[in-house]
């Protein structure tokens, strides 16, 4: 890998992080296209520059995210008294849900590690399966949902059942974004409000996972020649997922999913077909 590889490949990451259309997959392909090989340190520039989007969450959503935080440590303290003297906001209720629903992509992330890492092995493969998937997925939760609750009426069943949508995520090619606004949706809750909880609710993961790799990188024996390529996907990750974010919200508020739904299966037709042949 390069740093023009690196460039690349970080906008592609920044750009289809929050877009329903699988980052992992769009970078699987790329991989196969540049000839990158699949090994060790491939994998863990692609799972640290995600740590890049993660800064575009943050820059984007700042002000939720001070609120839910403030609301959260001032409730902390009176777990230990009386329930009826709990005073839980709106935001406190959205910082506990947002831990609930992050458990099972912990836990799978955990303990599948090993398994997802080889699976990077095969991209193509994986990239058409799970762009299928995502097709499959977005239809039918454009198809079969309500979309008419807001976030202000979500429950803790809702949070584990889209965080459980969220351990699809762990598998490379899977939509980060689309299996969990699909989980969302399927709860009946609306577009923007099934964005914004996928978004929020995938800090959490994206930082263990992160965190958990850079430990891996900082034993490596060619430390020094690796670091700028990850700056160089790190910086231009977190640019271009800003602006994803943005159109992204913007776009849901307003149109369906089945745009992004086809353009899925004709990329993951595409990649099946190289793969066979």
């Amino acid at each position: 890998m390069n740093i023009l590889y690196a460039l690349l490949l970080g906008i592609i990451q920044g750009l289809t992080e929050f877009i329903p259309v699988s980052s992992t997959a769009h970078l699987l392909i790329t991989q196969n296209l540049l000839g990158i090989p699949a090994d060790s340190a491939t994998f863990s520039f692609l799972v640290i520059v995600q740590l890049g989007t993660l800064v575009s969450l943050f820059i984007f959503y700042w002000q939720d995210l001070l609120k839910i935080a403030q609301s959260v440590l001032q409730f902390l303290p009176s777990v230990t008294k009386p329930r009826d003297t709990w005073k839980l906001t709106p935001d406190t209720w959205l910082g506990i849900y947002i831990i609930l629903a992050t458990i099972p992509a912990l836990l799978a992330g955990y303990l599948l590690k090993d398994a997802v890492e080889a699976l990077f092995r095969q991209p193509m493969l994986q990239a058409s399966m799970r762009l299928f998937a995502a097709a499959i997925l977005l239809s039918l939760a454009e198809r079969f949902s309500r979309k008419d609750r807001q976030l202000e009426q979500m429950n803790w069943l809702d949070a584990l059942v889209i965080g459980i949508f969220q351990v699809i995520a762990v598998f490379p090619g899977a939509s980060r974004s689309g299996t969990t606004i699909s989980g969302g949706m399927f709860r009946g809750f609306d577009r923007p409000s099934a964005a914004r909880f996928a978004f929020l609710m995938s800090i959490p993961v994206m930082l263990a996972a992160g965190a958990y790799e850079m430990i891996d990188v900082l034993q490596m024996p060619d430390l020094g020649a690796f670091l700028p390529l990850l700056a160089v996907g790190f910086v231009s990750a977190a640019i271009t997922g800003w602006f994803a974010i943005r159109w992204l919200i913007a776009f849901l508020g307003k149109r369906s999913l089945y745009g992004f739904a086809i353009y899925c299966a004709l990329v993951g037709s595409a990649c099946m077909a190289a793969y066979l042949l």
